[in-house]
């Protein structure tokens, strides 16, 4: 990465242990591409819900030459991401799975479908 990692914390104290396992997961992201520019980080507690804990919202703001990559993974099911690191889990997978596709992109490995047309 070109940029250091940026890792921001909304409406939760800051974690050693959170913030560990983010530097972890993307430093994995560059095993998929090598050309990040940069990657910024936000872990926000959404407010207090009366008969469930915090639910997390994660957003992943990559940059990679000619694109800018946002993850952004709310309390979808809402059990799942009571936990942090579950949420956390969930958004690095998306942005693996959208680099990974990004690189394909790059390469030229995407199949084009084009339309065929029969001359008659």
């Amino acid at each position: 990465m070109q940029s250091p990692l940026e890792i921001t914390f909304r409406g939760i104290p800051h974690s050693d242990a959170v913030e560990t396992r983010i530097r972890e997961k993307a430093a994995k992201l560059e095993q998929f591409c090598h050309n990040i520019t940069s990657c910024r980080v936000a872990v926000e507690s959404e407010h207090h819900h009366q008969h469930q804990g915090n639910l997390y919202k994660v957003r992943i703001d990559i940059n990679v030459p000619n694109k800018h990559i946002v993850i952004s993974r709310d309390h979808h099911d809402k059990q799942a991401h009571e936990d942090i690191y579950v949420a956390l889990r969930d958004a690095f997978s998306a942005a693996t799975r959208q680099l990974e596709e990004y690189v394909r992109i790059q390469r030229g490995e995407v199949k084009n479908h084009k339309a065929t047309i029969d001359e008659a």
